[in-house]
């Protein structure tokens, strides 16, 4: 279990309260409608509200308790439990669909619960009572459809049962609804928390083809139904035997007291002479006052069998209304008893026998009446119609079905409830946090530690120790995450280093240039955040490309590291040839830069380098083509060297070299503008012009003391 403290507590009792509740909404209304003879149940109010407020567990346990706490009373409502508890599933399924917030689908609702109240109700009300009516709110009105309408009793039952149901449920949904809107927002979102409602809905990142739950309750169902189909057999066959035994009994305590008031000397007088005959009337009265305290009976009759056939003396009415044979008649012999007439010429006793000839399915028992010399005169017989017995037998297949389908649905539940609040949502929860550590900030790892040291399982089982090895891993994790990031800022830190240094190497070769390499990183970096500023190249400039324009900046001059010092520091103006050897260090520049990646793999970040390379090589290039070394123009040209092309001149401008003074801020600026839209990428001219002025002021802080 997930262990919550105090709030553990409160939830558990605001769970059984609500159960509670649910089910006292079941009975005081049920009761109140039958104190004023209402034609109602309304014993669904609570199981309805509940399956909305807690889900699944708590509409189960409301519905199958209230029939459980009516039986008390000695009725058959727990039978009746099993569709309570369908009831309350097809709440919580209507209730996920949002059927009801609609009213033509409220109607759908209320259609289906009456087809389960009513339709299914029906069949049980049927086969408990025995096939005839039963007792309930819908009794008088199935007994006046059967007798107005002449249908069957199963017929009148079932149309009786689904518009009494089609009344009774409407107005339990409208009372059951008003009811929940009544209830605030902050209580239903507490009770769903409280019964964990929205577990299936945990987003985890990960996709779940089969939820373990799903499986688990997949083999409970399996298992269940197995289970049941077996108990159901059992139990079947074992009452079979039992009702067969029963009828049986009931049989031969009819023939005995038969055998009693007959007497054995005038059986053959009353064959021979008929109604005539002195007693027999009287003794025909006698038998059927016999029969009358046997009604499961359906006919009773004595024989004197003979090799024609059978020669009746006596032969009730049958219960059904169906006239009987005469003193004297010869009834033939039914093909089922062929096997039974040799003991019967000699006046043995045979068995118990079930037939299923002329007369109908039945269950037949045989009493040998002797005379007083002991030779068997006649039998008597006891007919019991074994539909009664199969009627028994469903009656008692309907109560083991549904006491054991209700009982298993709790099971099912609470196995359900279990494995939710044990497994799935302990397991969700890591998952969840583990993510979170996966794609998180620093502050956001802390924050799920901090969630993962929360959920605390202490279950003392396989998932504590999955927790705890889990919460370790969390804490290592973490702790190696800090130290990882630690070493890659250091490595950083000293790449970077690496580069300036080198960078600085190279520039110290050109005697003019001072500083060159951390201005322009510095323009290209104050370029790069004005124009995200300003909204423009919005696609291209985050954080992260910005950091790494400043990164690959010292980088864009290192192809002078190929040009000789003569050329590099030549104080005079280039001829065509030397400055065709000056343009080369953008090409010598990518060289190097090319076999840095190759000779280095993935040792380096790609993106930098990419970034380093596209610099180096494409910062001369100009707007409209003139450029160098590749004549590219435009958008062709990447964005880092159209940024690092206006910190460049601009740099070279303002500074003084071995050929020239340094030029005003004035001129700098007038030349870099007219160079917009041919030299230089009009958007990064623009949103420099906005900066420029503090750069230039600023480009003293970048000056680094030179030895003496």
């Amino acid at each position: 279990m997930i262990r919550g403290g105090k709030n553990k507590w409160i939830g558990v009792g605001s769970g059984v309260l609500l159960i509670v509740l649910g089910i006292l909404l079941n009975i005081v209304p049920n009761k109140l409608v039958g104190v004023f003879g209402l034609p109602l149940f309304l014993d669904c109010i609570g199981t309805i509200l509940v399956a909305m407020l807690g889900g699944v567990f708590p509409a189960v346990l409301v519905g199958f308790t209230t029939n459980l706490v009516k039986s008390l009373s000695g009725s058959f409502s727990m039978f009746y439990g099993v569709i309570s508890i369908f009831i309350g599933l097809a709440t919580v399924f209507f209730y996920n669909k949002k059927f009801f917030s609609s009213i033509p689908k409220l109607f759908v609702v209320i259609f289906c619960y009456a087809l389960l109240g009513g339709g299914l109700g029906s069949v049980f009300t049927y086969y408990l009572h025995r096939q005839s009516f039963g007792t309930g709110v819908s009794a008088p009105f199935a007994q006046y459809l059967h007798e107005v309408l002449g249908t069957s009793v199963f017929n009148s039952q079932l149309m009786a049962d689904v518009v009494v149901d089609l009344f009774d449920k409407s107005v339990t949904v409208v009372v059951a609804i008003v009811v929940f809107h009544f209830i605030s927002r902050r209580v239903k979102h507490y009770l769903n928390y409280v019964f964990q409602r929205n577990v299936s809905d945990m987003n985890t990142g990960m996709a779940v083809r089969y939820s373990l739950l799903g499986k688990v309750m997949l083999v409970v169902i399996v298992s269940e139904l197995l289970l049941a189909v077996f108990v159901a057999n059992i139990g079947y066959f074992l009452y079979q035997e039992k009702a067969v035994a029963k009828y049986t009994s009931i049989a031969y305590g009819l023939t005995d007291a038969v055998a009693i008031v007959l007497d054995g000397d005038r059986l053959m007088t009353y064959l021979q002479e008929g109604r005539e005959a002195d007693g027999y009337v009287e003794t025909e009265k006698e038998l059927y006052a016999i029969r009358q305290g046997f009604p499961t009976a359906k006919y009773l009759y004595v024989y004197h069998i003979a090799q024609d056939g059978c020669h009746v003396i006596f032969d009730l009415m049958s219960t059904d209304g169906e006239e009987p044979s005469q003193v004297g008649d010869v009834v033939p012999f039914d093909p089922s008893f062929e096997e039974y007439l040799p003991a019967l010429l000699k006046g043995d006793s045979i068995g118990p026998v079930v037939s299923d000839d002329s007369y109908g399915w039945l269950l037949t028992v045989y009493k040998p009446l002797k005379d007083s010399s002991g030779t068997t005169v006649a039998y008597v017989a006891a007919d019991i119609t074994m539909e009664s017995i199969l009627m028994d037998e469903i009656s008692f297949l309907i109560k083991e079905l549904s006491l054991f389908f209700g009982v298993s649905l709790v099971i099912m539940c609470l196995i359900a409830e279990a494995m939710k609040r044990g497994i799935v949502i302990p397991i969700n929860r890591m998952s969840q946090e583990a993510i979170s550590f996966a794609h998180n900030s620093d502050v956001g790892r802390q924050i799920s530690l901090r969630r993962v040291k929360a959920i605390d399982i202490r279950s003392d089982d396989e998932i504590q120790n999955l927790y705890n090895a889990f919460s370790t891993m969390a804490e290592d994790f973490l702790a190696y995450i800090i130290q990882i990031k630690a070493q890659n800022e250091r490595i950083t830190r000293m790449q970077d280093e690496i580069v300036v240094s080198f960078a600085e190497l190279v520039e110290a070769r050109d005697e003019g240039t001072g500083n060159h390499i951390k201005k322009t990183a510095a323009y290209v970096e104050a370029i790069a955040r004005q124009l995200k500023k300003e909204g423009t190249y919005a696609d291209e400039l985050t954080d992260e490309s910005i950091a790494r324009f400043k990164r690959s900046a010292p980088l864009h001059d290192i192809g002078k590291i190929a040009i000789s010092d003569l050329i590099l520091n030549k104080p005079g103006k280039l001829t065509d040839e030397e400055f065709e050897i000056m343009k080369s260090h953008t090409t010598e520049g990518w060289k190097i830069l090319q076999k840095i990646v190759a000779n280095t793999g993935d040792s380096m970040e790609a993106e930098y380098l990419r970034e380093a390379i596209e610099m180096a090589h494409y910062h001369h290039e100009k707007w409209d083509g003139t450029g160098y070394p590749n004549h590219i123009k435009g958008d062709e040209i990447p964005l880092s060297a159209r940024i690092m092309a206006v910190a460049d001149v601009f740099d070279a401008l303002v500074a003084e070299r071995v050929y020239k003074k340094p030029f005003t801020f004035e001129k700098a600026m007038a030349i870099i503008t007219e160079g917009a839209g041919k030299h230089f990428d009009p958007k990064v001219v623009e949103a420099f012009s906005h900066i420029a002025a503090g750069l230039y002021d600023e480009r003293t802080r970048l000056e680094v003391p030179q030895e003496t």
